[in-house]
């Protein structure tokens, strides 16, 4: 999901610059509470 979405297909320069996007892209996900509670409802999460 992150990587499809907002890390996909970069190339990142440099250890900070990797920070930055994944801080970036990890607040993104967790503004959208809905994204995980859709992965959680998925039939095959229920078989672990």
């Amino acid at each position: 999901m992150l990587s499809e979405n907002w890390l996909g297909n970069r190339i990142f320069h440099s250890y900070a610059d990797i920070l930055d996007h994944y801080c970036d892209a990890w607040n993104k996900l967790i503004a959208q509470p809905w994204r995980i509670m859709s992965i959680g409802l998925r039939r095959w999460t229920h078989g672990f």
